[in-house]
């Protein structure tokens, strides 16, 4: 078990260019999803200057506007009239392929009974890792949780025009010390906010981005900075514009900031732009399940779960358990316990989380939600594997051990 050490984590705003492609990726899933909830999506993105470009494979009974969904994101991201890059003005280009027909089923697996979602095999290899732990309220560690807490405030506080000047383009890092494997206090901040060229001078910049961001974001957390915490706000000097204008983006280059901040392992494939039947985005999901009831059921303090499945079959080859030398009971025996009450099989999580079906229940699409602030420990959109209505029976399944 890890006792004393500096962690750093980092988020960024939805106006980063890597997190501006991952929300077009998941825009495009949440588009086909909601026409036809049997369709199967790979989109990635890149944007660059005034460049967007998406790349596009389907087997869909759907047609979808891919121009016209990149550009509707752009512009509801920030990204108007007034920026250097923006909607309008940019060009998109794509990239489409449609997959072989056999690859379609409009087979629902709420309907599938055992023996059919047991031929439902993983459609390629993935090892999945999930984690979590009780240092915060979402059961994410310290780092990564402040770090997303101060990246909504930063977006907030552009929305509410409480500083009207920002852009879109931010990115925030939060270092936290441990003692004895627990936070002890926070070591360090950084923000970096883009701007537009009216801001104020550095000094008044620095000032405002402190009050309205840092100080809002810490206000009701039990750790916060003190005296000696080292701050450090546009430490560069000024950001004007911001964006893909300064700097490029691609889908799937921020899967530390969409899991556990680098604390911990996570999967090795990105996550948006994938339909729910990729068992690298939904083994990441089934796997946070399994760690966060773990941990809410009280049998570790810290918990990663790893799955690995091969191709063809739809059960994992391997669960993992690694509690870090803080479980109730061995590893071995709270893995035998997620085999008996879980259902890892690829047919079965996409079952059981609703997943094909919920960008039509969520206003606004579901994946793209997902696509900013973390695809794990989100508890503002409702994501089905952060429940913990498992960890009872997990509980008193342990109580015979």
């Amino acid at each position: 078990m890890r006792k004393d050490f500096l962690f750093n984590s980092e988020s960024v705003t939805e106006g980063h260019p890597d997190k501006l492609c991952d929300q077009i990726s998941d825009a495009i899933v949440d588009h086909f999803l909601e026409q036809d909830p049997y369709a199967r999506i790979i989109a990635e993105c890149a944007v660059a200057k005034g460049i967007v470009f998406i790349a596009t494979r389907f087997a869909a009974r759907a047609g979808v506007d891919l121009a016209q969904i990149a550009r509707r994101v752009i512009q509801q991201v920030g990204y108007t009239d007034d920026t250097t890059f923006n909607s309008r003005d940019c060009t998109v280009m794509t990239s489409i392929t449609e997959m072989a027909a056999s690859r379609y089923s409009a087979i629902d697996e709420a309907t599938m009974d055992d023996d059919q979602l047991n031929r439902l095999g993983a459609n390629n290899q993935a090892n999945a890792f999930g984690y979590a732990c009780n240092q915060t309220p979402a059961l994410l560690p310290l780092p990564i949780w402040l770090a997303h807490r101060l990246a909504r405030r930063l977006s907030a506080a552009r929305l509410e025009k409480r500083l009207p000047y920002l852009l879109p383009d931010g990115t925030t890092q939060v270092g936290v010390e441990y003692r004895d494997g627990k936070p002890h206090r926070i070591h360090s901040i950084a923000l970096v906010s883009s701007h537009a060229g009216n801001a104020p001078e550095m000094d008044e910049l620095r000032h405002a981005l402190c009050t309205e961001v840092i100080e809002i974001a810490f206000r009701n957390e039990v750790i916060r900075p003190d005296a000696e915490t080292k701050i450090f706000v546009n430490p560069d000097g000024r950001f004007v514009g911001g964006g893909p204008a300064l700097h490029a983006g691609l889908t799937g280059r921020k899967t530390g900031i969409d899991c556990y901040g680098e604390f911990a392992r996570h999967s090795e494939s990105a996550l948006s732009g994938k339909h729910p039947l990729r068992i690298d985005r939904t083994g990441a999901y089934a796997a946070r399940y399994a760690a966060k009831n773990i941990v809410a059921a009280g049998l570790a303090d810290e918990c990663e779960v790893q799955l690995s499945y091969s191709i063809g079959l739809s059960h994992p080859v391997s669960i993992q358990v690694e509690t870090f030398g803080t479980g109730k009971i061995g590893d071995d025996t709270i893995a035998e316990l997620l085999d008996q009450l879980f259902d890892f099989r690829v047919g079965g999580i996409v079952k059981q989380f609703n997943l094909r079906h919920l960008p039509r229940q969520v206003k606004g699409g579901f994946y793209r939600k997902l696509a900013a602030y973390g695809q794990v420990g989100r508890m503002d959109i409702g994501a089905p594997w952060e429940k913990t209505d498992r960890a009872a029976a997990l509980s008193a399944a342990a109580q015979h051990y």
